[in-house]
């Protein structure tokens, strides 16, 4: 597993075209990354894209995130079916609030917790789907608020974890996986 594991971080190996279609960017480059982790069986992966907190000049850094994101996230999918990945990787992709609906004086928008969007793909997901829905502004959830618990147990369900499991600290406290008020959004589940 050690060679394996140190020649997952070797992209030099990838052939060049798949290398640009995954855009030829960090993002771009740690996505495809990812999918060699997951050849080599690495239960967990986190690739992070920075520079969303976008509180002055919105606009202009949502064309480059969006573009640098759209490439590499849609090839890294694209990627993990081709190579029959898909359907054993649970894919969550999401920040840890939404954007004010408003632009304000910087032509920006400020942290805004009452709605986001939050993707989930892969195994132990059906697909195709939006659940839940803003108002016409954007200002609030009208149809099917999901609390971030309700979340975290989805993703536990299509993993295949107990999430009203606990866990016991090392002085013998139980500590829940999730909260036992959660509720799975069970219609985005296999």
């Amino acid at each position: 597993m050690e060679g394996l594991g140190r020649k997952a971080f070797d992209l030099s190996c990838e052939p060049e075209k798949l290398r640009d279609r995954y855009g030829r960017t960090v993002f771009g480059q740690s996505c495809l990354m990812a999918r060699k982790l997951v050849e080599t069986g690495v239960p967990f992966i986190e690739v992070s894209l920075n520079g969303w907190d976008t509180h002055s000049k919105n606009f202009d850094a949502m064309k480059r995130l969006g573009g640098n994101l759209d490439q590499a996230w849609s090839s890294l999918l694209a990627d993990l079916h081709d190579r029959g990945l898909l359907e054993t990787t649970t894919i969550l992709w999401m920040g840890e609030f939404g954007r004010t609906p408003k632009i304000n004086q910087g032509d920006g928008r400020d942290h805004y917790p009452a709605a986001w969007a939050t993707v989930l793909a892969g195994g132990g997901i059906r697909g195709g789907q939006a659940i839940g829905k803003t108002s016409k502004d954007g200002t609030s959830v009208i149809e099917r608020k999901t609390s971030n618990i309700d979340l975290l147990a989805t993703l536990c369900k299509a993993l295949e974890i107990d999430y009203l499991q606990s866990n016991v600290s090392n002085i013998g406290r139980p500590i829940r996986i999730v909260d036992k008020s959660a509720n799975p959004v069970t219609e985005v589940l296999l």
